[in-house]
């Protein structure tokens, strides 16, 4: 595959993947992700900070689409409606992902240096979502634990959705965990 051929990014991205599933993240290098994808080191790095960030590239966008979501909700929704649609626009990017989806997740588990990544992701999420319910005007003690609430619906929703054999779209699965929350807020 040459150097010229489109995507890139999508290339770097797969033979990442492929060769952390083959390897495991620790043992895989940038060379060798890019000599996969048919790319030099140097294009690797236009592209990503670091190899970390193959497995995290576009968290931005996510993060993008449920603070939009949030903020596009109907006057007067509810906390956890609003929670709720942040979730759906959600799936709409997880489903996008969602062949790899899987993989990316097992990656992830198996390294504690990932594993603080996602953390640190998660936070940074959590952090946006605040600040979109304080601007709907939710004091900052309900916009934070509504947030906090919403990425461990999200993370809940998701490990739920990879395993699932039945591929159950992720807007169901997080609606049902969702629902799951309101029921345990009401006892």
């Amino acid at each position: 595959m040459g150097r010229w051929q489109p995507d890139a990014r999508a290339r770097l991205q797969l033979a990442a993947l492929e060769l952390y599933g083959e390897r495991g993240y620790e043992a895989t290098t940038v060379a060798e992700i890019a000599e996969r994808a048919g790319l030099t080191k140097r294009t690797f790095f236009r592209y990503f900070a670091d190899k970390r960030e193959v497995l995290f590239a576009g968290s931005e966008l996510l993060e993008e689409q449920m603070v939009a979501a949030i903020g596009a909700a109907t006057a007067g929704a509810s906390t956890l409606s609003l929670i709720g649609a942040a979730l759906d626009s959600a799936a709409t990017r997880f489903e996008e992902v969602r062949d790899h989806a899987g993989l990316r997740h097992r990656i992830i588990s198996s390294s504690p240096e990932l594993r603080e990544r996602e953390l640190i992701k998660a936070e940074s999420l959590a952090a946006a979502l605040t600040q979109a319910l304080r601007a709907r005007g939710y004091d900052d003690t309900v916009a934070n634990l509504a947030a906090l609430m919403g990425v461990t619906v999200m993370h809940v929703a998701f490990e739920q959705w990879v395993a699932d054999p039945d591929q159950t779209p992720f807007e169901q699965v997080a609606k049902d965990v969702l629902a799951q929350l309101r029921e345990i807020a009401t006892c």
